[in-house]
């Protein structure tokens, strides 16, 4: 099911044909050192992240990391939406692509529809992002969708701290 469609891009809900891309996006080298080894090795560890991650948030919460694709020729390029992590009190942002769709302004388009989306359409509040510090291109998309960095935290069950960006201007993160 299509959920949004920007200039070159639709984002639509992810499924079990989606495996194939999922397996190889979770594995490339850049998602692992920023975003983390997810253990999908094969495809029916693939479909089963798809089933468990984004189908369930999808029933739970009623938005979920959607599959990004270009709209001219339909092709898979990365994912992007919303996360509801046990450990954050409101949704995070997130988003991935494959290395060549990086650098083409692609993460910026799906992440500022998701944030628009978010907020208008799903009446969130405050939407939240988390990067390493060291994903200097993470922190640039955040910033420029209009997201300010709070601070730095932990992630339960993560033994590495995590930049915190909130949409809330106003009021200071609570722990």
């Amino acid at each position: 099911m299509n959920i949004l469609e920007t200039e070159r891009l639709i984002l639509r809900e992810l499924n079990l044909d989606d495996a194939p891309f999922i397996l190889e996006l979770l594995n490339d080298p850049s998602f692992i050192q920023f975003i983390g080894d997810k253990g999908v090795k094969c495809v029916g560890e693939a479909s089963q992240y798809i089933l468990t991650g984004p189908i369930e948030s999808y029933q739970q919460h009623g938005y979920g990391l959607y599959l990004v694709e270009l709209k001219t020729i339909g092709e898979s390029i990365g994912i992007c939406g919303l996360v509801k992590r046990s450990s954050l009190p409101d949704a995070d942002i997130g988003f991935a692509f494959l290395p060549s769709y990086r650098s083409k302004g692609y993460a910026y388009e799906a992440a500022a529809a998701v944030l628009a989306y978010g907020q208008q359409s799903l009446g969130l509040k405050r939407i939240l992002g988390i990067t390493l510090p060291e994903n200097s291109n993470s922190i640039k998309v955040l910033r420029k969708i209009g997201l300010r960095y709070d601070r730095m935290m932990r992630l339960i069950n993560e033994d590495r701290e995590v930049m915190l960006f909130t949409t809330d201007t106003e009021v200071p993160y609570e722990k």
